[in-house]
């Protein structure tokens, strides 16, 4: 991004009053939803001046999910790769385990103040479900999680924790049976049910105002990345780096700084198995603009428009589709936004849990695999941040299985049940088996 086109542009004023973001964004709708999406965007527009609704959410972020998250400076990787010096951004430490809940949190604020009782998400990797689950239970409200087959068969523990929860977890078997399969019935779902019924989405997409709301609840993220970097370094970072899917963590990261000319961004989008072989889940890189789920944006497609299948290792980029304001801002290249494979984004995952101590998402495993690449050839100075967006934990079996498919076995649990100890034949269990074990208990 050159300061040239920086200096031209508030990137963080939009979205214009019709919810578009240049060519990107708005809300393509049945004509059922328009009354429940107005009404929606008059309680977004209300929250954000009303003084008491921001001391409730304050209050919540700070007591429930544990705000402010650590700015943590990455002293053992910052030594290996040498270059540029890396801090994290712990958005893994908030309860539940990720940014989602920042947002949900935010929204079912708003859904009471609309008087909805029942609430519909969908979910991919199972932490956005979670966080609905956990706030529904909070507020003590009916909950019902849309979840692709393949994903509930890939995220047993966090299926087991939504319904724990109390949560109806409801498996979706059309397409691939992935995120964007259930948010299709969750669309359906809230057609039928609209005056009852209050749409919590997950990321940074679908109809305005969404987009925007979503990135507001997020941009917590990155006011609490600015006062702390300046409190540690005295100075802005000079790169902030976050995965992208649908995009909501980069974009809380993103927004606060958007204007901020000497800050660098990078966006890292979901390769899979290589853009060249078409399975893959970069949408910007390898997608074209299109409508999905209620806006305009990049979209995987054929050439007859038909939205094609996305594939990432990880639950939580598997979707053909980013949010409008990553595709403006990519077009205007305010932000840099590149494409990490399967297999760098595991080798990542293993370094980061092998030299910090920290068990990543495989989302955010994806942007450290592109750190791996750049910080060596920056110098010592340079002061990246990268937003560590959720904790792997839910991705134990996903990683124990491509590990096993991959032949690279050494650290995967000894599965002989004759060599385990007594008492001890649980511990050696696989990850996979012990996560499909849990779900025949429930």
């Amino acid at each position: 991004m050159s300061s040239a086109t920086a200096s031209n542009t508030r990137f963080s004023k939009g979205p214009d009053i019709n919810g578009f973001y240049g060519d990107f964004g708005g809300r393509f709708v049945a004509e059922t939803l328009m009354p429940l999406i107005l009404e929606l965007e008059e309680a977004w527009e209300w929250s954000r001046t009303d003084e008491a609704f921001r001391r409730e959410l304050e209050g919540y972020q700070r007591d429930y999910i544990g705000r402010a998250t650590p700015l943590y400076y990455a002293e053992r990787l910052t030594e290996h790769l040498g270059g540029a010096k890396i801090y994290f951004k712990r958005e893994d430490l908030n309860h539940t385990g990720a940014h989602k809940i920042n947002n949900c949190i935010g929204q079912i604020l708003l859904a009471r103040k609309m008087g909805k009782k029942r609430i519909i998400a969908e979910t991919g990797a199972g932490m956005h479900g979670v966080a609905t689950a956990t706030v529904a239970a909070r507020f003590g409200m009916e909950c019902v999680i849309y979840m692709g087959a393949t994903d509930i068969e890939r995220q047993q523990p966090n299926v087991f924790r939504m319904k724990l929860l109390g949560a109806e977890v409801i498996p979706v078997e059309s397409g691939t049976g992935t995120l964007k399969d259930a948010m299709n019935e969750a669309l359906r779902d809230w057609v039928t049910n609209v005056d009852s019924t209050f749409y919590l989405i997950g990321t940074v997409a679908g109809p305005h105002p969404y987009p925007a709301m979503v990135r507001d609840f997020q941009s917590v993220i990155g006011r609490e990345t600015r006062a702390q970097i300046l409190e540690k370094e005295g100075r802005l970072p000079d790169t902030l780096m976050a995965c992208i899917g649908g995009g909501s963590n980069a974009m809380g990261l993103f927004h606060p700084m958007l204007d901020d000319e000497s800050v660098h961004m990078i966006g890292v989008e979901a390769a899979g198995h290589g853009i060249e072989t078409g399975e893959h889940a970069a949408s910007l890189n390898g997608g074209e603009p299109g409508v999905l789920h209620g806006n305009r944006t990049f979209l995987l497609q054929s050439r007859d428009g038909q939205i094609t299948d996305a594939h990432s290792v990880s639950a939580g980029l598997d979707y053909p589709g980013i949010g409008p304001e990553h595709a403006w801002l990519h077009t205007q290249k305010r932000v840099e936004y590149v494409s990490i494979t399967d297999h760098e984004a595991i080798e990542a995952f293993k370094l980061c849990c092998e030299l910090e101590g920290i068990i990543p998402a495989l989302e955010s495993a994806h942007s450290l695999a592109h750190l791996r690449k750049i910080a060596p050839d920056l110098p010592e100075d340079h002061l990246i941040v990268l937003n560590m967006s959720g904790r792997g934990d839910k991705d134990m079996a996903s990683v124990a299985n491509w590990l096993e498919q991959h032949g690279d076995t050494e650290k995967l649990p000894n599965t002989t049940v004759e060599a385990a100890e007594p008492g001890r034949i649980d511990d050696m269990q696989p990850p996979h088996d012990v996560a499909k074990k849990t779900g025949e208990t429930e």
